[in-house]
């Protein structure tokens, strides 16, 4: 007979039909004349319930199924009495596919904290939590690549392995085939990346932003969705050494047309979320409340679902970030000294508490803040004419802070020499990208989405590390 899904089993109103269900047991429970396997295959967070008759053959069955266990049952469909489901299976027989010992299976019904499953990164899919996070990210990659192609954006594969740093930050994973304990050297004592396999020093990238550009300046719509990597010994709540980065680059558009489109995508995308994953997401917005309850009212998270339609609610505020600092500045908060980072004037590189602070408690929705100061941006970024700030544009979210950073490119060969040289960037990692502007460059602009800053939000998870199935952050290579 062939297998159905629980998720369509659930569905079904057909009663008296033979079905075949798989998956793994979440719990058991018997009496004297009956015993209750609540089965959970991944479709949907919710179990389906098989009904065992207690005879003989079934007892030394039941007496081998514990948690974890995966079966294969053959049974009827039939409409259940119980609360909280509508149907339930009878089970007409049973084969076990696979044993888990109740002594050595380590995710027994019970609640189990977020940093134990984290070691537990190979089984913690079976938990509700991460099931329905998985699900969660599987539908935004597949809302992600909707929302472009319907846009008549086309997907770039950009390289994994660079030999540029987009970001000038110099914080990379090197990547090399030499033997480390024997390195070839120059006569200066320097290593010699000549006898490389690539023929140079070689890292895996930062951003897909650069060679992104290339393809936009000749398809006009483009945009990338890959795997980004980030050297920052860093072990925050925030931070991975291996993401993943939506990185769309657009000719012809300048930095309005720039924030409407990313407004655009993170509305669509929510929407989306709450359109298609609506149990998974009332799941985690009761554990999310369930976390919360020993805080204090003031200190508990917006309710997850009426996070997300605060932000379709309205359009984001735009404002400057000239503008932002006065905000700032003249806020009680920054005047009262309760800023962990107080604002002293023009040129603070704002930080998540500032960010929060315009979005949650002065404009009551997202914000979307433009021309930075050129000197805590990026090199490519287009300078105002100002000469102190460039085009830039993030977008700042409740409770997360910023999501969305993008600019509006600098076209101009000139300029954008200038700003290398004075950076010290080496010529010879960016000539290619010089280059693009001697031959027909033209205004254009994009930015950079964190996916799982976006998981993050999406799920009320208040780390990083448990929206990523494996997540590689300093001294932890797991899995």
């Amino acid at each position: 007979m062939k297998r159905t899904e629980i998720r369509s089993l659930l569905e079904r109103t057909d009663y008296g039909t033979a079905v075949n269900v798989k998956g793994w047991v979440r719990t058991k429970r018997s009496s004297k004349n009956v015993a209750f396997i609540a089965l959970n295959d991944g479709s949907t967070i919710k179990n389906v319930q098989i009904v065992v008759e207690m005879n003989e053959e079934n007892d030394k069955l039941l007496e081998r199924i514990h948690t974890g266990a995966a079966l294969s049952i053959d049974g009827v469909l039939t409409e259940s009495m119980g609360s909280g489901q509508s149907v339930e299976v009878q089970s007409k027989s049973i084969e076990i596919l696979g044993e888990a010992n109740p002594d050595e299976y380590p995710l027994q019904p019970k609640k189990h904290s977020l940093e134990f499953l984290r070691e537990k990164a190979h089984l913690r899919f079976r938990t509700n939590t991460f099931s329905a996070i998985a699900r969660i990210r599987h539908a935004m990659i597949f809302a992600v690549h909707n929302f472009f192609n319907d846009r008549n954006f086309y997907n770039i594969h950009t390289p994994i392995i660079t030999g540029s740093d987009a970001e000038g930050a110099g914080e990379m994973f090197q990547v090399t085939t030499m033997n480390l304990e024997n390195l070839p050297k120059k006569e200066d004592g320097s290593i010699d990346f000549e006898k490389d396999f690539f023929g140079k020093a070689a890292n895996l990238t930062v951003s897909g932003q650069l060679e992104g550009e290339l393809a936009a300046l000749a398809m006009s719509n483009i945009y990338t969705f890959g795997p980004t990597f980030r050297a920052e010994n860093s072990n925050t709540s925030r931070h991975l050494a291996e993401f993943w980065m939506i990185e769309p680059e657009m000719a012809f558009y300048d930095l309005n047309d720039n924030m409407d489109l990313a407004e655009d995508l993170l509305k669509y995308v929510i929407q989306y979320a709450l359109d298609h994953c609506r149990e998974d997401l009332e799941f985690l917005s009761k554990r999310q409340q369930d976390e919360e309850k020993t805080k204090k009212e003031d200190e508990r998270s917006m309710e997850l679902i009426k996070k997300l339609n605060f932000v379709l609610a309205e359009p984001f505020v735009r404002l400057t970030y000239t503008e932002a600092i006065d905000v700032l500045m003249n806020s009680k908060l920054n005047k009262k000294k309760k800023f962990q980072y107080i604002i002293e004037g023009w040129g603070a590189d704002l930080q998540s508490e500032h960010e929060r602070y315009l979005v949650e408690k002065h404009f009551k929705r997202p914000v979307i803040l433009t021309d930075y100061p050129a000197s805590i941006k990026a090199f490519y970024m287009k300078q105002n004419e100002d000469g102190k700030t460039v085009r830039a544009m993030d977008i700042l979210f409740p409770q997360i802070g910023e999501i969305v950073g993008g600019s509006q490119r600098e076209e101009s060969y000139n300029k954008l020499l200038i700003k290398i040289k004075e950076l010290d960037i080496p010529m010879e990692s960016m000539w290619w990208y010089l280059e693009t502007r001697k031959f027909g460059s033209v205004p254009h602009s994009g930015f950079g989405l964190g996916f799982e800053r976006l998981i993050l939000f999406l799920t009320g998870m208040s780390n990083i590390r448990d929206v990523i199935p494996f997540p590689r952050t300093p001294l932890n290579l797991e899995f």
